[in-house]
């Protein structure tokens, strides 16, 4: 069953763009030779990390997002693991994420059509206003001095 999934890595920043371009390339192949396909390929450029990686302070990020299943996603995170370029990998399934934002626009969707409605419709009837009975007169109270 293929799935589609966001496969995140960061290559180590001395690396040159054209081994950036190979590493890509060798890890699409894997895809596609696994019966997956590659969506589209998007290179971040490089970037200040978080916190220090395998004594790198930056990386040049690669983030593609492909179709494939199971086994294909099970090699290419083999070969991110055993690539010494490669400083740090994630692999996010985005079918499920899909699926969570359209239940999110259909809520969000209801909502809006609740409060379109007209807000006297849904407010209960004001009660009948009650006669307050008069206030007592309390006179003020005077010092001695």
């Amino acid at each position: 069953m293929s799935r589609l999934y966001e496969v995140m890595f960061i290559v180590r920043p001395d690396v040159a763009d054209e081994e950036v371009d190979k590493l890509v390339a060798g890890f699409t192949t894997t895809i596609t030779t696994g019966g997956g396909a590659v969506k589209t390929v998007e290179k971040m450029g490089r970037r200040k990390l978080a916190y220090m990686v395998r004594k790198f302070n930056d990386g040049n990020y690669v983030l593609l997002t492909i179709e494939a299943d199971g086994a294909g996603v099970l090699e290419l995170e083999r070969r991110l693991r055993v690539t010494e370029q490669v400083i740090k990998f994630i692999t996010v399934r985005m079918d499920e994420e899909e699926k969570r934002l359209a239940k999110v626009k259909a809520l969000r969707g209801t909502r809006r059509k609740l409060s379109a409605e007209p807000a006297a419709a849904h407010a209960p009837a004001a009660p009948a206003p009650v006669a307050a009975a008069p206030a007592e007169v309390v006179e003020p109270v005077q010092a001695n001095a």
